[in-house]
């Protein structure tokens, strides 16, 4: 943590790796999501709309190469950045052969400038050949793999229409941390040359109180993740939970009672857990509710100022 922020943000993660400032350029790479194409379902996430939280650069027509040089040039002119890291967001990037992964990871990591890259799936998505081939690229690289989670509590699973439960998410961290220990045993481990593990949690899902949200933070610091993103639930036209919203079944939370939950919620991660998101990041054309949720500079200083006023940090309760 720095003497600035009370929690480990990202940006102080990566510059102590690499000295310099690291930016992060999300990439659609065309794929899919058993949730949506009926492998398991057809509907979706109830808070996903049909982009799949992705860019639609690839329906567009830009390659994966395209789209890398498109960011890198445009946040080598806004911050300067010289370094980067390739995010592949868009739906479920293990969601494919063995075969295409590898040709989606070589095809960005041949980019200049490309240190690493962050995979974004599921936990349903994932089996041994499939992180055989992720760990592969840690030797020379940083990688990350993003889990989504949004919720240890599996009847939170269940009405949100998730498709997995929390014991999957347990085996898919546990199939990386078993690769971890070979690595140790053959002293080949360190900050880069291994699999991150990153888990998404979204605050404010229907029915969930404070204390499960909690609870939420306790498991995914038990089982000893890398790093988290916390996301706002927040409201996408054209979603199930648009009209859960609209009848009046789902109230949004309040930026207090978000920003209180946040700070609740790093208060019992662990201090080496680094928060890599702390708020939602809505499509201002796509939002529903609530407004509030596109002022992240507010909510990220009202978050800051909560746990001064508290004198309050991450892993104070862990």
């Amino acid at each position: 943590m720095t003497n600035k922020k009370r929690y480990y943000d990202y940006n102080s993660y990566l510059k102590s790796l690499y000295g310099e400032r690291v930016q992060k350029i999300v990439v659609d790479a065309g794929l899919d999501c058993p949730n949506r194409d009926g492998s398991i379902s057809k509907g979706g996430c109830i808070y996903c709309n049909n982009k799949g939280s992705g860019s639609g650069l690839w329906k567009k027509g830009l390659s994966i190469t395209e789209q890398i040089e498109l960011g890198r040039n445009a946040m080598a002119r806004r911050y300067n950045a010289k370094k980067f890291l390739v995010y592949f967001q868009s739906y479920t990037n293990t969601y494919t052969t063995c075969e295409r992964m590898k040709a989606m990871y070589d095809e960005a990591l041949k980019v200049d400038g490309v240190v690493g890259m962050a995979i974004g799936t599921r936990p349903d998505c994932v089996d041994q050949e499939k992180i055989d081939l992720i760990a592969s690229y840690t030797d020379k690289y940083l990688v990350w793999l993003e889990y989504g989670l949004q919720s240890s509590h599996d009847k939170t699973l269940q009405l949100i229409n998730r498709g997995h439960n929390f014991e999957c998410f347990i085996k898919a961290v546990e199939m990386v941390k078993k690769m971890e220990s070979i690595k140790k045993m053959t002293q080949l481990l360190n900050k880069k040359n291994r699999i991150n593990i990153c888990a998404h949690v979204i605050l404010g899902l229907p029915k969930e109180t404070k204390s499960m949200m909690i609870q939420t933070a306790r498991r995914i610091g038990e089982l000893g993740v890398d790093g988290v993103k916390i996301h706002l639930l927040y409201v996408v036209k054209g979603t199930i939970l648009e009209r859960m919203w609209q009848n009046g079944s789902y109230t949004c939370m309040t930026q207090n009672e978000y920003v209180e939950t946040v700070c609740d919620f790093i208060e019992h991660l662990p201090k080496n857990v680094v928060i890599q998101r702390i708020t939602g990041d809505p499509h201002p054309d796509e939002l529903a509710a609530p407004e509030w949720a596109l002022n992240k500079h507010s909510t990220f200083n009202m978050i800051q100022t909560t746990l001064e006023e508290r004198d309050s940090w991450q892993g104070k309760f862990f």
